[in-house]
């Protein structure tokens, strides 16, 4: 989100999705609660912006999001008590909810429904 009295804020959007620009509010979210510094998440992400130009990927939208999400997920298991193993457990959850919701439907997170 652009603000005037920040002037290393993006000027256009970031993101292709306004979905996607929730890793950016939950990063920021958890710098405001004090679970990170707004330094870290800055070393995360350029961390992981560097390894996506290390292996050739494009400078997109795309790349960028995949970046700030496993920063995001990264400093997650660093700065709480859930593990990575935990975290991609869940991730594969939701992506077996999301494939089994028919389009247009809210996607339910029901473990037992496998």
């Amino acid at each position: 989100m652009f603000r005037p009295e920040d002037p290393l804020a993006p000027r256009d959007p970031v993101f292709e999705e306004p979905w996607q620009a929730q890793v950016l509010a939950m990063a920021d979210s958890m710098v405001q609660a004090g679970r990170i510094s707004a330094s870290d998440w800055a070393d995360a992400l350029g961390a992981e912006l560097a390894r996506a130009e290390a292996a050739g990927q494009p400078d997109t939208t795309a790349t960028y999001y995949a970046a700030a999400l496993a920063a995001l997920e990264t400093l997650t298991t660093k700065a709480t008590p859930i593990t990575a193993e935990e975290l991609a457990i869940r991730k594969a959850d939701w992506t077996r909810a999301h494939e089994r919701t028919p389009h247009g439907q809210p996607v339910r997170l029901a473990r037992d429904a496998d």
